[in-house]
C-alpha cells in the first residue's frame, strides 16, 4: 500500500516521501497518528504545495548534519575496557559502547547509525568507525581501545597464613632444657610424698585410744593392792 509520509520517521523516511508500507501497518499505526497519508490525487496536490516549505526544511537538516559531522571527526573518543596481556579485550566494543560513549559527550546518536568494521573491535588499538547523519552524509571517527589490566587478589586463607608466619603464632613449642626438667622432678617427688607424712603424723592419734581405754584397770588393781595391805 502506498502512503505519503506526513512527517519524519526513523529509518522509513521524511516528510513528503512516498513509501510502500503493509496495509495493517498504515491503518493501524501510521494513519491513526498522522504520520502519513494516502497515496491519493488529493494528497499529491496537497503535497506539492508544500514542497518549497520541505525542501526548506531539508536544507536546514543538511547544513545541521555538516556542522555534526565537523564535531564528531574532530572528537576524541577513548573507550577504556578490561584487556589480556596480549591485548586481547575481555569482551568487544560494539555500536552500542560507542554510542554510550557520545552521551556521555553530549551527542544523541541513534545505535543503527553507528557502522563498525567486523561488527565489533575486540584488541586494544585504533579503528575507524561511520556515522551516517542526513541522506549522504557521514562523519568518520577515530576511536582509541585502550586495554585495563586485571588485578588479581591473593586468597583469604593465604593471607591469612602468612600474618601468622609473620606475628609468630605458627611457631613449635619450645622443648624446655635439660635444667628446668631436672628443677621440676624433686618438686614433684615431695609432692608424692605428702601423703605419706600425713599418715605417721595420724598414728599417734590412733595409739593413745587404748592407752585410756587401760586407765581404769589400773585404778582398780592399785585400790585391790591397797586393801589387801591394809590391816583390819
Amino acid at each position: 500500500m502506498k502512503v505519503i509520509l506526513n512527517q519524519d520517521l526513523g529509518s522509513l523516511g521524511e516528510e513528503g516521501d512516498v513509501k510502500d508500507v503493509a496495509k495493517g501497518y498504515a491503518r493501524n499505526y501510521l494513519f491513526p497518528r498522522g504520520i502519513a497519508l494516502p497515496y491519493t490525487e488529493k494528497t499529491i496536490k496537497l503535497f506539492e504545495a508544500r514542497r518549497d516549505e520541505i525542501e526548506a526544511r531539508k536544507a536546514v537538516k543538511r547544513q545541521d548534519a555538516t556542522g555534526l559531522k565537523e564535531k564528531l571527526e574532530a572528537l576524541s573518543i577513548v573507550i577504556t575496557m578490561p584487556a589480556g596481556p596480549n591485548g586481547r579485550l575481555y569482551g568487544a566494543v560494539t555500536s552500542q559502547t560507542i554510542m554510550e560513549e557520545l552521551a556521555k559527550q553530549g551527542f544523541q546518536i541513534e545505535r543503527k547509525k553507528i557502522e563498525i568494521p567486523g561488527n565489533s573491535f575486540k584488541s586494544v588499538g585504533k579503528y575507524k568507525a561511520a556515522i551516517r547523519l542526513y541522506e549522504s552524509a557521514q562523519a568518520e571517527c577515530t576511536i582509541t581501545v585502550e586495554g585495563q589490566a586485571i588485578k588479581t587478589e591473593t586468597s583469604a586463607p593465604a593471607r591469612g597464613r602468612r600474618r601468622q608466619i609473620e606475628s609468630g603464632e605458627n611457631k613449635a613449642p619450645e622443648t624446655p632444657a635439660p635444667e628446668a626438667a631436672a628443677s621440676e622432678q624433686p618438686a614433684a617427688e615431695e609432692t608424692a610424698a605428702g601423703p605419706e607424712v600425713s599418715e605417721t603424723v595420724s598414728r599417734p592419734e590412733d595409739a593413745s585410744a587404748p592407752e585410756t581405754e587401760s586407765a581404769p584397770a589400773t585404778t582398780e588393781g592399785s585400790a585391790e593392792a591397797e586393801s589387801a595391805g591394809v590391816p583390819e
